[in-house]
Parts: structure tokens; C-alpha cells; sequence
């Protein structure tokens, strides 16, 4: 079976930054086995499977490790590839909205010019009393506030060169019961930064993480008092992202770069 497979930086608009995803479209799904092993064949954060479904795309998204409920990165290059896709088809810019249908529900892709904007729900991060056993260790650090948000734990800092100066011990840190952590703090030149790890899903540190945002867009709203901010995730790579938190949506806006145009046999 010969399946098309692309790949694109997410959240970039920089060959070799942002977030790598792999996007391979289908006629009909695979089984999940033959899902999770392409994803771990690919070896990228995640690896979007895509099945057309009426006006719009069924979506599933896996690891190299697991499945996972909610990407943004890979959602945002599975809409850049789409488009640029319609636009060689048709040999016109083609339509500017995008459905996916997910396990997170339904997810809009809108584009202007090449920007590209996400709808999220959003998933806000709620203060924990009790700290899990290894967080502050896993990160290196004495103590800091700590949230918990459905899919992950939210460590807040003090400022960007905390960020900056982490050392995380990922064998620590996978041990923690949930998708990740994440640790956030008010940007220097943004409003926030931040650095995501998920050893428990088979990521030490993402490149750029779309879902974590949703948690986070909602706490430096209230914190800073403005529902639009810009945001950049300060991995090696980096990843720079327009936030705006709409009610119980939050829109992360971005561009992606085409880096590989293929096909596999399975």
C-alpha cells in the first residue's frame, strides 16, 4: 500500500525551526497499530493521519509512543499542507476554512494570506494543593506555583531566564501522572514564554506545543489583564505564536513551511 506522507515546520516561518509534524492523508483509516508504528517509524513529535469526511477532515494524531487526544502543531501543518494542496489542484488559492473533527471535537483552521489561526477549546489549568512527587526535582528547581490543567501540569516561573536556564530530568519527569509539564513565565520581548516536556508520551522537550497553549493563553489573560498576546515556546528550534483567548475558545495563529513531499509503502 503506497500512502502520501508530508512533512512540515509548524509555527515558523524558518525551514528547520518551529515544530516538525508528519501528515499523511487517507482513503480510509488504518488500524491504530499500523498508525502508531508509522508514527514511530517517523520519529517526530507527532504524525497527523487525515481522512476526508464530508466538508471536512477526520483527524488523529500519535506519537511515537502514544496517541494523543490534542495538537495543535500537527493540526497547523495538516491545514498548510491541505491548502498549499488546493491551491496546486485547482490553480487557485482555494477556500480559507478548514474542519477537522477530532477526539477534542470540532477544530476550525482559518487562513489569511499565510497566516493560519487554530480553534481550540480552551483548557484551563486549575491551582493544585498537593504537588505531585518529582516535579520540582524533574525541572530542577526549589519551588513554584503549580496548575493542572486536563491534559497537563502548569509550573509557573519568575521570569524568561528560568525558562531559559532549565535542566530537566526526564526520567524524573516521566514519571509524573500526566500527558506533561509544562513551565511558563512573562516574556522578555512577549508576553509569556515557555518550555513543554513529555517523556510519558515518548517527548523529552516538544519544539513547539499548540495544546499546551490552551492552558496557558487562559491563566496570562487573567494574570496580565488582555485576551490577545503573543507567545513564544523557547525550545532550540523555537516557536512564535499569536494568542487570543475568545470565551471558552483560544485561536493561536502561526505559519508553516513545507520541508518533505513523499510517499511510503506499508
Amino acid at each position: 500500500m503506497k500512502i502520501p506522507i508530508y512533512q512540515a515546520d509548524a509555527f515558523t516561518d524558518t525551514l528547520f525551526g518551529g515544530n516538525p509534524a508528519a501528515i499523511c492523508p487517507l482513503e480510509d483509516w488504518l488500524t491504530d497499530e499500523q498508525m502508531q508504528k508509522i508514527a514511530m517509524e517517523n520519529n517526530l513529535a507527532e504524525t497527523a493521519f487525515i481522512v476526508k469526511n464530508g466538508h471536512g477532515y477526520d483527524i488523529r494524531w500519535f506519537t511515537p509512543a502514544v496517541e494523543v487526544k490534542l495538537c495543535g502543531h500537527a493540526t497547523l501543518a495538516a491545514a498548510h499542507i491541505l491548502f498549499n494542496l488546493g491551491a496546486r489542484e485547482n490553480n487557485e488559492p482555494g477556500k480559507n476554512e478548514l474542519i477537522f473533527h477530532s477526539k477534542s471535537g470540532p477544530l476550525t483552521v482559518t487562513r489569511n494570506g499565510d497566516m493560519l489561526t487554530l480553534d481550540f477549546p480552551a483548557t484551563p489549568a486549575d491551582p493544585v494543593s498537593t504537588i505531585p512527587a518529582g516535579i520540582f526535582e524533574g525541572l530542577g528547581i526549589d519551588s513554584a506555583p503549580v496548575f493542572k490543567s486536563p491534559f497537563d501540569y502548569m509550573v509557573v516561573l519568575p521570569s524568561q531566564k528560568a525558562i531559559e536556564g532549565l535542566l530537566p530530568d526526564f526520567k524524573t519527569l516521566a514519571r509524573i501522572d500526566a500527558r506533561g509539564v509544562i513551565a511558563t513565565a512573562p516574556g522578555e520581548e512577549v508576553d509569556f514564554v515557555s518550555r513543554c516536556f513529555f517523556p510519558q508520551s515518548g517527548i523529552d522537550e516538544d519544539p513547539v506545543t499548540g495544546s499546551a497553549h490552551t492552558a496557558m493563553v487562559p491563566y496570562w489573560s487573567q494574570q496580565l489583564g488582555k485576551i490577545k498576546m503573543k507567545a513564544i515556546q523557547l525550545s532550540k528550534r523555537r516557536g512564535y505564536l499569536d494568542c487570543e483567548l475568545a470565551g471558552d475558545r483560544v485561536l493561536l495563529s502561526g505559519k508553516a513551511v513545507t520541508y518533505l513531499t513523499g510517499e511510503i509503502t506499508v
